[in-house]
């Protein structure tokens, strides 16, 4: 194996009890790792197109003992699409799947919508077509792209990983803002709130407050 999820999730820094998104799960290979980080009281989210894919999660999360994993079908192109509610998990996974993605702009929207202010991100993908094993080389989506195309969605980045031959890993932290002074109105915008006032991207048709925000980082 090229790259290795349990080194990759140990460089992430899973902490106890997190909920987490595997997005694009695919065999579950992540998915079984943050499973094992996360421990009892946390959650891992699986979610991925392919239902025969889902089942062979589910069969091995039974065999394996690992009753903190919930697979889940998704299309995760679409704003929603995860069918995970707004700001419900601590981290996201996106690993061997944005070479994937041909919505990349809703997708990056997508993650940043599930994730919780301040949340975080890991982006595992291939540096390089190899030998016919991953992408073909006009599909491979470079380190500098994947970087813009997370900041333009609002994050900001944080590190590099080591993530293995032919591979690169980037981590992210979601950018929250803090209302300071708003107002009620209707209309397309690019942000949508929670109770508390922290506002992340949606990039959808909704109520919202418009604001004069300062980052919290």
């Amino acid at each position: 194996m090229f790259s290795d999820p349990k080194k990759n999730i140990e460089q992430f820094g899973l902490q106890s009890g997190s909920v987490v998104a595997d997005i694009g799960s695919g065999a579950g290979f992540y998915t079984f790792a943050a499973a094992r980080a996360v421990g009892r009281l946390g959650r891992v989210y699986a979610i991925d197109v392919l239902k025969e894919m889902l089942q062979k999660i589910k069969n091995e999360a039974e065999r394996s003992g690992l009753g903190n994993i919930e697979a889940l079908w998704g299309n995760i192109e679409k704003i929603g699409g995860s069918r995970l509610s707004d700001a419900s998990v601590d981290a996201a996974l996106v690993c061997d799947t944005l070479f994937q993605i041909v919505n990349k702009g809703a997708f990056s929207l997508e993650v940043k919508r599930i994730l919780k202010p301040l949340g975080r991100v890991l982006i595992v993908d291939w540096s390089e077509s190899f030998g016919g094993i991953g992408p073909q080389p006009e599909h491979v989506f470079a380190s500098d792209v994947a970087r813009s195309l997370f900041e333009k969605a609002g994050f900001k980045f944080e590190r590099e990983i080591s993530a293995g031959t032919h591979h690169y890993g980037l981590i992210f932290r979601i950018i929250s803002y803090i209302c300071i002074n708003f107002s009620y109105h209707y209309e397309d915008y690019p942000f949508s709130s929670n109770r508390s006032g922290d506002f992340w991207g949606s990039a959808c048709r909704r109520h919202y407050y418009s604001c004069h925000y300062s980052k919290r980082r």
